[in-house]
């Protein structure tokens, strides 16, 4: 079985290496796993549909519909407003605009991805006309983004949730919130520092009361938000796919007050959330599959008892988690790598009576870290297409914003408290 599982490494990292689409590539080697145990190929299309046809899932489709329409209501534009009103004269005013923007659509599309791609294009812009280089805007973007899925509500922590079985969903989404303020907080400081080096502009003039209350009032409907996801939440009113479902509606009556929803601009909104919940739960069925293939093979068993038999301290575990998420973190997605690494890693944290909501931030914020890490870390991806800069640029300039992001990951990892007392506090 050992020598069976090693091959089906060497088999993945070939075809990763190939360029083929990660979701093409892991169904591959599903295929290729069926076959060298024996399997019936018909049981595929069984552990396929298994793997999505979990109620909670339905969470991701309807957060991902309700940034797409308050994204055509105007939202995206009226927070970066707000942003540049509240931090746009400090010295680097336009990258601490970038990351707070980033925190504050993070209620509302849960998705990284989005975040890049919705307000990547206006923080872009927004900062070159300012004066900051294309190069170090583009990064700020990449390095924000990853943000999003920390702070509730989280895409990736939904399916986190899903994995496990037994955590409950809210308790995740308050779990992320303060890593997640800590993470712009550190993100901030570093712009500042690279700004006051670099000598880059800042808005002269603080903006007056009067200017933050009015950009307040016209980013009110982002903001309430996600005080109303958590809020339906936390008093039980609703479960995280009502609460979800809620966002929907809320958002669409937000962007028909706002005078910009149409039915056209709606279907839009519908066919795009469409799209991108079909790409997750595409590779959340192959995944699923994979795992079942990686379970059978028992190499979810053999790291149990070789973490028990050498790495029998809590501490040590928890480095080698963060040592070998970062690098899955750099060759996968953070979708496919949770629901292939959780089943395995997750007996072993059990068994070391780690707190499933603790361990289950730590594994995310990994991925999310990863995703900005070279060579293959899709942030850089997307912001390379967005901004229009070489990966190879950014490649160097990312390195300082990783460094950043480990350190509070480290942070988390070692002080629990850090993402265990808002949920035990609110939701006991």
């Amino acid at each position: 079985m050992a020598f069976m599982a090693l091959l089906l490494l060497v088999i993945f990292i070939v075809i990763m290496l190939t360029g083929i689409p990660v979701g093409y590539g892991m169904g591959a080697l599903t295929v290729i796993s069926f076959l060298l145990l024996g399997g019936d190929l018909s049981m595929i299309p069984q552990k396929l549909f298994s793997g999505i046809d979990t109620y909670t899932y339905v969470c991701i489709l309807l957060f991902i519909l309700s940034a797409d329409i308050m994204t055509v209501g105007g939202i995206t534009k009226a927070i970066v407003t707000f942003c540049d009103k509240l931090v746009g004269h400090v010295r680097g005013g336009l990258a601490h605009v970038n990351v707070l923007g980033s925190m504050l659509f993070a209620g509302l599309s849960g998705s990284a991805a989005a975040d890049a791609a919705g307000l990547g294009p206006v923080e872009i812009q927004l900062m070159t006309d300012g004066g900051y280089d294309r190069e170090f805007s583009s990064t700020v973007t990449a390095a924000s983004a990853i943000i999003g899925p920390i702070i509730p509500p989280s895409n990736i922590m939904i399916i986190y949730a899903g994995c496990v079985g037994t955590v409950s969903v809210g308790k995740m989404f308050l779990a992320g919130a303060i890593p997640g303020v800590l993470l712009g907080i550190a993100y901030m400081i570093l712009c500042y520092f690279i700004s006051l080096k670099r000598n880059y502009p800042c808005r002269q003039k603080r903006a007056s009361l009067q200017e933050i209350f009015h950009a307040t009032i016209q980013t009110l409907p982002a903001l309430f938000l996600p005080i109303l996801i958590m809020g339906s939440i936390i008093s039980g009113i609703c479960t995280a796919t009502e609460a979800s479902a809620l966002a929907v509606v809320y958002s669409a009556i937000v962007a028909i007050c706002k005078r910009q929803l149409t039915i056209k601009s709606f279907c839009r909104a519908c066919i795009r959330s469409a799209k991108s919940a079909a790409n997750v739960l595409f590779i959340i069925a192959i995944a699923t599959a994979m795992a079942w293939a990686i379970t059978t093979l028992g190499v979810a068993q053999a790291l149990t008892s070789f973490c028990m038999q050498y790495i029998n301290n809590e501490i040590v575990f928890l480095l080698f988690v963060n040592v070998l998420l970062l690098i899955i973190g750099m060759l996968l997605d953070a979708s496919p790598a949770l629901l292939l690494m959780v089943p395995i890693l997750w007996p072993v944290a059990n068994a070391m009576g780690i707190d499933s909501i603790h361990f289950g931030v730590i594994v995310c914020f990994n991925l999310m870290v990863g995703t900005l890490t070279p060579p293959v870390g899709m942030m850089l991806f997307v912001v390379s297409n967005v901004g229009k800069v070489k990966l190879s640029v950014l490649y160097r300039t990312i390195l300082p914003f990783c460094g950043v992001a480990i350190i509070v990951l480290m942070l988390i990892t070692y002080i629990p408290p850090l993402t265990t007392w808002l949920p035990n506090l609110l939701m006991p």
